[in-house]
């Protein structure tokens, strides 16, 4: 089968759950389930209802139906996947993969052909044909199912299915390869539409908004409207096929001075903040809302064409900043540091043994407990900020930042600007940072130096940051 036969496993085994110390089952081989007479064991689809449903995803997939008729089938075939089980969906992607892949001995030759080329003329010819043979009918099938109504969100939805499966699951990793190409594709910024969303939006997408914010849950419709105040501003990337839900929507407070705290953004008693004063904007959360969509990027591009929005609406903001969690700092500090703490000058590891009763990360964690009660002269208070520092300033794998958000905005060119103590102290906040927050600052002059910094592997950080690091 060569190279591309890695796409597919044609077995695995399948393990009978019944009790009584039954032997366990090898599930048969697609193609000899499509060949039986027999149901065998726990196979979702008998072979007769297996035919069935190959007849129906080749007429989707026929390439003499024009791709109108095709959709109309591959509407008839969501409408059947919407009452299905989920034994099910996993023998319908098994038929998209092996039934409707690229033929395996015409792309063998095509790499062989491109491997042998001596020439730039010889590699060129190979390279079109390398494209050719990778062409399939489960690319025109996928295509169909994207032409009817409410096509695209089926085929984001299966996606998650499939991105939700146990690692374990190899033999789908074809049509989550394929899903994500065509993807990038479809969801092109180019073909993205920015949104603002205010109070005045259609309900349902407001509580669209309630039901995808990752960061900072909306705990009400009084919630809801103070974060779409009249010092607030609400911007999605929106797809003409799917146009009642943003792909990923982003949160902004207007602001004179750099937000340290979220407690002030979240408090729905506050008068809202005098624009005419504004040289600050703040984006406080940014939540994509499609899992469907991993690997496609368009976050940075939402910033890029928020800021321009903002700064044609006020011209005098100047700073571009964010107020983001750190998701990952409590765990990486409980695994990694008490080699932190081993570095502390003797005077620092005897005021933190006083203050935490030793001189293990455990022991740092434990009197954390209530951060917001800690004084800037705290020892506790100084050591947490000096770690969470060294995380964000020093801490990559495979030379990019280990934490999530902090990959993000710094692959976006931002810088680590601030860390913020005691900024939330939400349940969340707390078990994911100590309510440590930190600010990543949107230098637009320096966007690109910073891209060039972090290529290099140096994370950009601030010179106040980078004296936190040092301790």
């Amino acid at each position: 089968m060569g190279w591309a036969a890695d796409w597919i496993e044609q077995t695995k085994l399948w393990v009978r759950g019944a009790e009584g110390g039954k032997a366990d089952e090898q599930q048969r081989p697609l193609a000899q389930r499509l060949d039986a007479t027999l149901r065998r064991g726990q196979e979702a689809l008998s072979p007769r209802e297996l035919r069935r449903l190959l007849q129906e995803m080749q007429q989707v997939a026929d390439a003499s139906l024009s791709d109108v008729e095709g959709g109309r089938h591959a509407q008839a075939l969501m409408e059947w996947y919407a009452k299905a089980e989920a034994p099910v969906h996993k023998d319908f992607w098994l038929l998209a993969i092996e039934q409707f892949g690229p033929d395996a001995k015409a792309l063998q030759a095509a790499r062989e052909r491109y491997d042998k080329a001596a020439s730039d003329e010889e590699r060129s010819q190979a390279e079109v044909a390398l494209r050719r043979a990778l062409i399939s009918s489960r690319t025109r099938l996928l295509q169909r199912f994207a032409q009817p109504q409410g096509g695209l969100e089926f085929l984001v939805n299966m996606r998650a299915q499939l991105l939700a499966l146990p690692k374990a699951e190899q033999r789908y990793v074809a049509l989550d390869a394929e899903l994500e190409h065509l993807f990038s594709s479809w969801f092109d910024v180019a073909l993205l539409e920015l949104k603002s969303i205010n109070w005045d939006s259609p309900a349902s997408l407001l509580e669209k908004l309630i039901q995808y914010e990752a960061v900072h849950d909306i705990r009400s419709w009084s919630d809801l409207k103070n974060r779409l105040d009249s010092d607030r501003r609400c911007y999605g990337f929106f797809h003409p096929r799917m146009p009642r839900v943003p792909l990923i929507f982003v949160e902004v407070a207007l602001l004179d001075k750099m937000a340290g705290s979220m407690a002030p953004l979240l408090d729905e008693s506050a008068a809202a903040a005098d624009l005419s004063k504004a040289n600050t904007a703040i984006f406080y959360s940014i939540s994509n809302t499609q899992t469907g969509l991993k690997g496609v990027s368009f976050g940075d591009s939402l910033i890029k064409h928020v800021v321009e929005t903002l700064t044609d609406e006020f011209p005098k903001l100047k700073n571009f900043a964010t107020l983001s969690p750190i998701p990952g700092l409590r765990s990486w500090l409980a695994k990694n540091g008490d080699a932190v703490l081993a570095d502390l000058d003797d005077k620092q590891k005897a005021a933190l043994e006083q203050s935490a009763g030793g001189l293990t990360a455990a022991q740092l964690l434990a009197a954390l407990d209530d951060p917001g009660s800690l004084s800037e002269k705290s020892v506790l208070r100084q050591v947490a900020v000096h770690c969470a520092a060294r995380y964000l300033g020093r801490e990559t794998a495979k030379g990019r930042p280990l934490d999530a958000v902090a990959r993000f905005h710094l692959g976006n060119g931002a810088r680590v600007e601030r860390l913020n103590w005691a900024a939330d102290l939400s349940t969340k906040g707390l078990k994911q940072s100590m309510g440590l927050m930190v600010n990543y600052l949107y230098d637009l002059k320096r966007l690109d130096k910073h891209r060039s910094l972090l290529a290099q592997g140096k994370i950009p950080v601030s010179s106040e940051v980078e004296s936190l690091c040092k301790g």
